[in-house]
């Protein structure tokens, strides 16, 4: 009989307990320093805002937000319906294919097609070359940057997030309940509809939610494509008008959107679980296509992924292997890949080590203490990049006075800054962005480790931190791996926190692409995407070769 050895410790250490005050503060500190510097501005700014900036920010952003989610719902959950319901060659393919988007940032598919749509790029230029038209003037293509352009594009990125999890769910709906109503003569549209996907909607629920996150924290795309959300004012605000109060205004209406979106999403999702019968039921059995049925199935589902990722990721291919052939490679791109590297690094190494202490605190501290500190320390993954920079400068700044004040009394020199104005900022803002990947993944490989190998090493005399190191740590090491590499790929395509905190002088490959887009000079800028565009790529590896291992993948 094995001893109940497992149990957490009733009281956390002291050092435990200091350690998730700590890290509790420097979660929460970046919201209440934003109300802060919200309180800041004047009486008169306000009433600008309302009239001038607001209510357009608004609109767009509730535009946005209304097209991407009606967009992403129907394409992932139409791919996610067309590959486990149906049989037909190229299934499989599919299925990899439609993950791919994944690997490309919004801002990069934005940065491609404008290149590639432009009046004089080469979509438009062979059009007027077929058809014999001299003058750009005579054959124009619908302007791409407008709302309605930006909410196609954002569609064609994000919508794997539906995807995932929706076709997931599919295959776990129990056989037996989709043929029940086939027998009571419902088409296969009708069972679809009636009983397929109302009992997904939990996972559509989900996924939409973190797309339309994905799609509120965007600044590049929307940028680019002119469309003035709330997070592309909150930039214009602080950068071009140096007025951080009212940047940390408008954050805090993007926080409220953040708030409605997570509302509705538990309101999505009210009553609904993922549970099922006791018994393991037959897998959904798909129905085989042929013929002219078969090939519609495999160019429909093609679709989303050559417009999410062949069509831009194959025209920055070419145009960085043309700008190579010219010019060599850009001066900077040396500088720039060190400083991707150093500050995504950085930060991927502390979350790594941070994300796993916090996913074993249940199994150190009491375990309500430590399932209420895992739930804390992955708030900052629910914010957006600009609201977690925004919130950031008040409590670096402190930190920094603080540091040197202390440095002063004892030492009677003041050291240089640690936060605001080096990588300290942007690795911090890193570190709160994307711990909850780390700590995610973390909580996933400790939950696979058999509870009688820690009793055993307590049994052992071993403690539990010794147990934790010794025993849990090295079984759960290809999980705290597959977060790592998830929380540095995040950190490299991570564009609104490393805009805004970035050091002076200082460029990584996401900050140079945004400004070779500003400037209109995309072939230069083709090679810093089409590296990101190959580091994005290492998540979807990682899920393909996951899901190879789950039999309903296959």
């Amino acid at each position: 009989m094995s001893l109940p050895l497992t149990q957490p410790l009733r009281s956390p250490p002291l050092a435990w307990a200091l350690a998730a005050l700590a890290l509790t503060g420097l979660v929460l500190s970046p919201l209440v320093s934003l109300g802060h510097a919200a309180l800041q501005g004047s009486g008169e700014l306000w009433p600008h805002l309302l009239e001038y900036v607001l209510p357009q920010a608004v609109l767009q952003t509730a535009g946005l937000l209304a097209g991407v989610g009606l967009a992403v719902t129907l394409i992932g959950t139409g791919a996610a319906w067309l590959v486990a319901a149906y049989d037909f060659p190229g299934r499989r393919l599919l299925e990899i294919g439609l993950l791919l988007p994944l690997a490309v940032p919004t801002y990069i598919v934005a940065f491609a097609y404008l290149d590639l749509l432009h009046p004089l790029g080469p979509v438009q230029s062979g059009l007027r070359d077929l058809l014999g038209i001299a003058s750009p003037r005579d054959l124009r293509l619908p302007e791409l940057r407008s709302l309605p352009g930006c909410i196609l594009l954002l569609g064609f990125v994000l919508y794997p997030y539906v995807y995932l999890p929706t076709r997931a769910l599919f295959l776990m709906q129990a056989a037996n309940l989709l043929e029940a109503a086939r027998t009571l003569g419902h088409s296969p549209r009708a069972v679809f509809a009636r009983v397929a996907l109302p009992m997904a909607r939990p996972a559509v629920a989900l996924g939409t939610s973190l797309a339309l996150m994905e799609a509120l924290n965007d600044i590049g795309a929307a940028e680019f494509l002119g469309v003035r959300t709330l997070t592309v004012q909150v930039y214009a605000t602080w950068i071009n008008r140096s007025d951080l109060p009212g940047a940390a205004q408008i954050a805090l209406v993007m926080l409220l959107v953040v708030i409605g979106l997570v509302v509705a999403e538990r309101w999505a999702r009210r009553g609904r679980g993922f549970a099922g019968t006791a018994q393991r039921p037959r897998s959904l059995t798909r129905t085989r296509l042929r013929g002219p049925h078969a090939a519609a199935a495999f160019l429909l589902g093609l679709a989303p992924v050559a417009l999410g990722f062949l069509i831009p990721a194959g025209y920055l291919a070419a145009s960085a292997a043309g700008r190579i052939a010219r010019a060599g490679l850009p001066e900077t791109l040396p500088a720039e890949i060190f400083s991707t590297v150093l500050y995504a690094g950085a930060a991927t190494l502390i979350a790594g080590a941070v994300g796993f202490v916090v996913a074993a605190s249940p199994r150190l501290i009491a375990r309500r203490a430590g399932t209420a500190l895992i739930r804390v320390a992955s708030l900052g993954y629910a914010l957006p990049g600009t609201i977690l920079a925004i919130g950031l400068l008040g409590p670096l700044a402190t930190a920094d006075s603080a540091l040197a004040a202390a440095s002063t009394a004892v030492f009677g020199a003041a050291p240089a800054l640690i936060g605001l104005g080096t990588g300290g900022a942007l690795v911090t803002a890193y570190l709160l962005r994307f711990l909850a990947v780390a700590i995610g993944t973390c909580e996933a490989g400790l939950s696979r480790v058999p509870g009688s190998l820690p009793d055993a090493a307590r049994m052992l005399g071993r403690g539990p931190v010794a147990t934790l190191a010794r025993v849990q740590l090295p079984l759960t090491w290809p999980a705290l791996v597959s977060g790592a590499l998830l929380v540095f790929v995040d950190c490299v395509k991570e564009l609104p926190a490393t805009l805004l905190l970035r050091p002076l002088n200082v460029e990584t490959l996401a900050t140079h692409l945004y400004g070779e887009a500003a400037r209109g000079t995309y072939e230069d800028g083709a090679v810093a995407a089409l590296l990101i565009v190959l580091v994005g790529l290492i998540p979807v590896a990682i899920l393909l070769r996951l899901g190879s291992r789950s039999p309903q993948l296959r």
